[in-house]
């Protein structure tokens, strides 16, 4: 197992590099001058020469690119243009908040997603099968930031049982006053991983359930609860994959939902610097999110070596 573990950290090392690469020259070939949000309309051609001097970008690419990946390594991700502030300590807030959110929508959208798709998988065919398979189209189909603003208007607009935006502040953190905030944008985001991941369960648990080893666990006189345990744990590897995947979306794909209620996390800070041309806060945010995806994806890789050992030999 250390010996798989050390090949897969080994292979996210290039990964790694080529996302930061992909990352640095998308920004840099995208139409706009990020100088030009700061600086005046009767800026003169010196002061805009000393601006690009000052941010770097008065050089080539390949050595912006070198002499940004080299700070970036040591935690230095440059200085927001339109702050002043620097990047990593933008980044610093705007990520925790987004994993407090991404959390809830794990919880909620993983529970309900495993709980459906167990469900249907086990009752193939039946009323309670077509309706989780429903619910899971549903979910995948529906806009997230769609459902968001409908959300916003039912319960907070005409209803005004809880806030359209915010995440809360002074209270302690674990009380309602805080708490409420997070139910609008936890339901929002959490809608389509549950689809995703029972429509995944409902089809690896029928499958898992047609095999030769279950019914021989039967016929040996295995209760229904240790035939389940059995099930659950063959079927865990493709399971792992598909909630990697969806929590890798929770982090990077929240930044519709972050902007339909001001979540001030890592999406509604990539929207603002994609407005405001932002480029250092634009890079650090996308390589950081990407980081997240290359982190995830090593961690379920490993996750499924361990609950199938025949991974590790391949």
């Amino acid at each position: 197992m250390f010996n798989y573990a050390l090949r897969r950290i080994l292979y996210s090392v290039p990964i790694a590099v080529g996302v930061s690469l992909v990352c640095f020259l998308l920004l840099h070939i995208a139409p706009g001058d990020p100088i030009d949000a700061i600086a005046p309309e009767s800026a003169s051609p010196q002061l805009l020469a000393e601006l690009r001097a000052a941010y770097g970008f008065d050089r080539s690419l390949p050595v912006q690119y070198f002499s940004w990946l080299s700070n970036v390594i040591v935690g230095d991700f440059g200085t927001s243009i339109m702050t002043g502030r620097p990047v990593l300590g933008e980044l610093a807030n705007a990520v925790v908040n987004t994993l407090l959110l991404s959390g809830g929508a794990v919880l909620v959208g993983f529970v309900f997603g495993l709980l459906l798709g167990t469900i249907a998988g086990y009752t193939a065919g039946s009323p309670a099968d077509r309706a989780a398979t429903a619910f899971a189209v549903a979910g995948i189909s529906v806009p997230n930031y769609w459902l968001g603003l409908v959300l916003v208007v039912i319960f907070a607009v005409n209803q005004d049982w809880l806030p359209a935006m915010g995440m809360g502040q002074g209270a302690p953190f674990l009380s309602w006053a805080n708490l409420r905030h997070f139910v609008l944008p936890v339901i929002a985001l959490s809608v389509i991983p549950a689809g995703i991941i029972a429509r995944s369960v409902r089809g690896t648990v029928a499958e898992v359930r047609k095999q030769e080893f279950v019914q021989t666990l039967h016929a040996k006189g295995l209760s229904p609860f240790r035939v389940f345990i059995h099930v659950m744990k063959n079927s865990a590897p493709a399971l792992l994959a598909v909630m990697g995947l969806q929590l890798g979306y929770l982090m990077g794909g929240s930044i519709l939902v972050e902007t339909v209620f001001s979540w001030p996390g890592t999406g509604f800070l990539l929207n603002t610097a994609i407005f405001t041309r932002d480029l250092p806060l634009l890079q650090g945010t996308i390589l950081i999110l990407s980081m997240f995806f290359v982190v995830i994806n090593l961690v379920v890789d490993l996750a499924q070596a361990l609950f199938d050992p025949r991974i590790e030999r391949n």
